[in-house]
């Protein structure tokens, strides 16, 4: 069954382009390296611009974990916490 994931991110004023960018690295990325992913985009806030939500669907369970644990996301997710005003908040769901 596939997994869909939302994670929303709150950015530190003026770090917008630089957080921006590094996610374009995680999502070229994730597109290029992980079959298991359907799609991995991100969409910012009409109404703040400092919120983001991420949009994801993953395969199976197996694709999610697997995505979590490759080099990169660990690399790059890093690079973006520091850019971050507060942890994440991440909703995983299942297709119907």
């Amino acid at each position: 069954m596939a997994v869909g994931v939302t994670a929303k991110l709150k950015i530190q004023e003026g770090k917008n382009e630089e957080f921006e960018g590094t996610f374009a690295k995680l999502a070229e990325a994730v597109i290029t390296n992980e079959g298991g992913c359907n799609f991995y985009a991100l969409h910012k806030s009409r109404t703040d611009a400092q919120t983001y939500i991420v949009l994801e669907q993953y395969v199976d369970e197996e694709a999610l974990n697997a995505h979590g644990e490759t080099e990169y996301f660990l690399s790059l997710f890093a690079e973006m916490a520091g850019l971050m005003a507060a942890a994440p908040e991440i909703e995983y769901m299942d297709a119907i």
